[in-house]
């Protein structure tokens, strides 16, 4: 026997016995298939028009950077730096990570390309999928994809508030309810330090009570330690001082006209000095929009102010202020609250052929559909006429065209519609005139 059709035929043999285990999806990632892509969509059209009517242009970040704009830019001591980033090594042995957030690669691509020698503020934003490992859970994996809106090149207030408005406005707009704006200001590298031993100070004596991970946050990221969602540290940390006390003058006034201007747009926000947000870049205004129906994790989108991040990764000095949405836990609240993700659409024509022979020009007839702007698709299965009948039915279409029999001998097509169940023997013409109309 030939020895290529002997280890063929062993090689059979042995997947027969040893079938090979289907390779699934790593953990913390998911499939999004059409039917939750269509909402997807739905959410990516109206940022797109919301971003529009504040003037934002879309760009596209690279998906990995070097790892350095990640560790500077967000911070050594973050969670997300520490302990949730994917770095890794290229052949030529530099260090890259896949982007777990999207606001310092939008810093980098502002000083890189030059924005600066355009009229201030650049507004830019994104979509896209970041990237943390992190514990999976509802509407949180380790592949997750994030709206991102950015304002670069100005330190008003007002911006701030047009950016907390925006975030509200797109919300309200994909047909959100039931949230609240929660707002803080992290104060600046001029005041912030007396705040952060004034917290270390408080914290001290309730060092022991505190969870590991609060723990080794004191000495390293102590502001973080208010944002625990341990029972018992937020107990002991209930009466812990506020940053609001700590504000030099110049933080202090810009939050003062952040709070007015945000109730002159009819936006009541609630003062929260827990919020501190995880990454250590943010100065001044801290926020969140929040969700009473997403649990403990209930933010929806977050963001704020900027203002030193250009110089953490080698820039000048270049303010800024802008927020994030997760777009999964967006669409998911959106289908909690029952809420509309715009007309669906479905195929509108479906080609069936009465016998193998048509099957030609069936699919000229497709070809032709198709060239003209309408959805068509035929069978490639090879089912009989009732099957094809049945496929177009579950497909949803409004018609189907018939190629085939005497009508296609004398240039004619039968045209069936689904939802009148009713069906007519016409020319190309008349065909074309009927799907229109």
């Amino acid at each position: 026997m030939c020895p290529l059709i002997a280890g063929l035929r062993w090689s059979i043999i042995i997947r027969r016995c040893f079938p090979l285990e289907l390779i699934k999806a790593p953990r913390g990632v998911h499939d999004v298939l059409p039917e939750e892509h269509r909402k997807w969509s739905y959410v990516f059209k109206v940022a797109e028009e919301v971003a529009f009517l504040y003037g934002y242009g879309e760009v596209s970040l690279p998906i990995f950077e070097h790892t350095e704009l990640f560790s500077r830019g967000i911070g050594e001591a973050t969670d997300i730096v520490e302990k949730e980033m994917y770095t890794f090594q290229d052949k030529s042995g530099r260090s890259l990570t896949l982007r777990p957030e999207a606001t310092a690669s939008m810093v980098r691509s502002y000083l890189e390309n030059g924005m600066r020698n355009r009229p201030q503020p650049v507004k830019l934003w994104c979509k896209g999928p970041m990237f943390r490992h992190e514990r999976p859970q509802k509407g949180r994996y380790r592949q997750f994809w994030q709206l991102d809106f950015e304002a670069l090149g100005s330190p008003d207030p007002l911006l701030d508030v047009e950016v907390i408005g925006m975030s509200v406005d797109l919300f309200a707009r994909l047909g959100l309810k039931n949230l609240a704006v929660v707002v803080n200001s992290v104060g600046c590298p001029v005041c912030r330090p007396s705040y952060r031993e004034a917290l270390r100070a408080f914290l001290k004596p309730r060092l022991d009570g505190l969870c590991p991970s609060c723990q080794s946050r004191y000495e390293r990221n102590v502001l973080r330690v208010l944002d625990c969602k341990e029972a018992r540290c937020r107990e002991l940390t209930e009466e812990a001082p506020s940053s609001l006390e700590f504000l030099c003058g110049s933080c202090k006034s810009h939050h003062e006209v952040v709070v007015r201007g945000l109730k002159a747009l009819g936006l009541e926000a609630r003062l929260d000095k827990r919020l501190v947000r995880g990454l250590d870049y943010y100065t001044k205004t801290a926020f969140e929009v929040l969700s009473g129906e997403l649990g403990a994790q209930n933010a929806v989108c977050g963001g704020g102010r900027y203002d030193h991040l250009a110089e953490a990764i080698g820039g000048p000095h270049v303010p800024g202020v802008g927020f994030a949405a997760g777009v999964e836990r967006v669409v998911m609240l959106m289908e909690g609250q029952g809420c509309p993700f715009g007309e669906e659409r479905t195929l509108e024509v479906f080609v069936a052929c009465v016998a193998p022979e048509d099957r030609l020009e069936g699919a000229l007839a497709l070809s032709r559909l198709r060239a003209l702007g309408v959805s068509a698709d035929m069978d490639y299965l090879g089912r009989s006429l009732k099957g094809q009948l049945k496929a177009a039915d579950s497909l949803g279409v409004r018609f189907v065209l018939i190629v085939g029999g005497d009508e296609l001998r004398a240039g004619l097509f039968s045209l069936r519609d689904m939802r009148r169940g009713a069906q007519e023997v016409l020319g190309w013409e008349e065909v074309l005139s009927r799907i229109r109309s």
